[in-house]
Formats: structure tokens, sequence, C-alpha cells
């Protein structure tokens, strides 16, 4: 039974606080940070539990990997990974929000179509059953590595790869946003800290000049919150790509006359609706404004032409001709075979 493992069902993953450089003092691991769904995996006999970094099952959308760690050799055992699902060759975090659909029926079709990879990155069980919580992380990654020969083959769980030089590590970071969402640093000596920001996490910051194509006002209120950020495609269409919030307070009620001045076409392409897999933001209503105005904003991941998160707002760019801004800016360089 799952409940019989030495590792909590309940237990929260361990986590990373973002840091601007990768740490320098010896003693540290790197490993690269996937762009995934963070998940617990426990296996007990047939039992198989995979569970969110939220606390939420994530077994009805991911048969497929139920199956595989199912029919794994071993069979009790407690890792943390990520699952990913590559389209293409690169990782696509839209592929794996499309996995979360209420249709089961829809789920075992993408199941089918684009597989999940489960990437292991730590061990939270012993091959005598004890519990590794305590245990330091280099010990940890030796029974993961382990584990991992006892699973055998099977091509969807793969062992996540690490190293203690910087400079590989640094060249990860390089790679960040084209395979990889940055870098993680690990103590070696450090235990399994459950809920804590025990680990850092470097990510290569970028930024970007964009088209403001609308706005939103802030819940409750007549002042903006968030500038709707766009950007031209190959036919001159001004297409959403996300948004920024970072307004500060003071600022608010000019640029509002400001914005209200603009009112007018807005977006000509892709167009802000309501909240998405790429977006958290709470309603559809939307007041579109000519594309007059240009803001340099800071952000860290693309996903399908789309910032991944919020941006930060750096700076308004009233140098710059709007049609100047495309997509060439945020997808990345070709890269060499």
């Amino acid at each position: 039974m799952l409940s019989d493992l030495p590792v909590p069902l309940d237990l929260a993953p361990m986590e990373a606080k973002l840091v601007a450089e990768i740490p320098a003092e010896p003693g540290w691991r790197f490993e690269p940070k996937w762009d995934g769904f963070r998940c617990l995996a426990y296996r007990s006999g047939a039992e198989v539990l995979l569970k969110a970094k939220s606390g939420k099952p994530l077994n009805r959308f991911f048969p497929d990997i139920i199956a595989v760690l199912r029919a794994l050799p071993v069979e009790r055992f407690v890792v943390d990974g990520e699952l990913t699902i590559a389209v293409e060759g690169q990782p696509s975090f839209g592929a794996l929000q499309m996995r979360l659909h209420p249709a089961e029926s829809r789920v075992r079709k993408l199941a089918a179509e684009q597989p999940a990879t489960f990437m292991l990155f730590d061990c939270l069980m012993d091959a005598k059953g004890g519990s590794l919580a305590e245990a330091p992380l280099a010990e940890r990654r030796r029974a993961l590595e382990a584990l991992f020969r006892r699973f055998g083959k099977a091509p969807a769980v793969r062992l996540s790869p690490g190293t203690t030089d910087r400079a590989e590590a640094r060249a990860w970071l390089e790679d960040a946003g084209a395979s990889l969402d940055g870098v993680v640093a690990k103590r070696l000596d450090g235990p399994y800290v459950p809920g804590e920001r025990a680990m850092l996490k470097i990510k290569t910051i970028r930024t970007a000049d964009c088209v403001v194509g609308g706005f939103r006002y802030a819940e409750g209120t007549k002042l903006v919150g968030s500038l709707l950020l766009g950007l031209y495609d190959e036919a001159g269409r001004l297409d959403h790509v996300g948004f920024t919030s970072t307004i500060k307070h003071a600022e608010r009620p000019e640029l509002t006359k400001r914005l209200l001045a603009l009112k007018g076409e807005g977006f000509t392409g892709d167009a802000p609706g309501g909240p998405s897999r790429w977006s958290t933001e709470r309603t559809g209503e939307w007041v579109p404004l000519r594309p007059e105005l240009v803001v340099e904003v800071r952000y860290d991941q693309v996903t399908g032409d789309r910032f991944r998160h919020g941006t930060r707002l750096v700076r308004w760019r009233p140098d710059k001709a709007p049609r100047q801004f495309t997509f060439e800016q945020i997808r990345p360089a070709p890269r060499a075979a």
C-alpha cells in the first residue's frame, strides 16, 4: 500500500529560490531546470501515485506514465522529478497544459500521440525501504542512480544529468529558453527539505520591446492594472503575446488618461481572451488601443510565441516606431545540428 511507504503522501516538494548568478563556491551540484510539471511519484506494488507541486494527483492526466511506472521491475520507490512532453524535439509546456483536459478520451488520445517523459532528479527512499529525506544530496543521488539502473530499459523514464562544474552549468544556462528553463543549484551536503526554498534556481532574463495593444483595469477600479503586449507577425498583424502589470501605483491615474486617449483598433491578429494556459489574467474584458506606444519589458520564458509568465516593465520607448517590433525578438536563433 502507498500509505506504508516511508515518505508521507502529502509531502511538499523541496522548492528553489530565484537568484541572479550561479554560485561560485564549492559544494554545489548543478542540474538543468526542465520546463515541465514538477512531480513526486510513489509506487507500492500495483499502486502508483503522481502528485503535483500543488498537492493534487496527476494520475488521470498522465495514464502513459502511470503504465510505465507500474511496469517497472522495482515495486517500491519514491522519486522526485519533472514531467515533460517533447514536440519536434523540444520540451513543450503547451503540450503539457493540453493534458489537463476534463475528458478522459481526449487525455488518452493526447497520451498516445505525444507521450510524456518523466525526468528523475531525486530519490526519497532507499533500496531497503527507508526514508532518504534526511540524507545529504550526494547520498540521495547515488541511490537514484542505483534505482535507475534497476529500472532497466524504460525510455519514458530518464535520469536528469548533473555536474559540479560551474562552466558546464553556465553552458546549460545559455541554452535556457530553447530547451531548458534555467539551472538549479543544490548543496551536495543538504537534506531534502519539504516545502522550503532550499535550492537555488538561475534563469536567463531577457528583454524585448513590445507594442501596447490594449489594457485591463485593476480589479475594482477604473485605473489601469495591466498593459497588453503585442508583436507583429510576418503578415503585419499585431498579435497578443503577454502582459505586464508592474506599474507604479502613483503613475496609474495619469497613465490611464493617456491610454484612454488612444482607444482604437487594438490587436489585428491573435487577440487577448480570458484566462488561458499562457495566462492567469482574471477577465476577458480589455480596452483596445491604437498601436502607438512601445514598452521594453523583461521576460524569462517564451512558450508558443507567448511570454510564459507576466513580464516586468523596464521603460517606455517613445524613441522607437511600433512597426519595428516582430516575433524575431523572442524566437530562438537557429541552432547548429
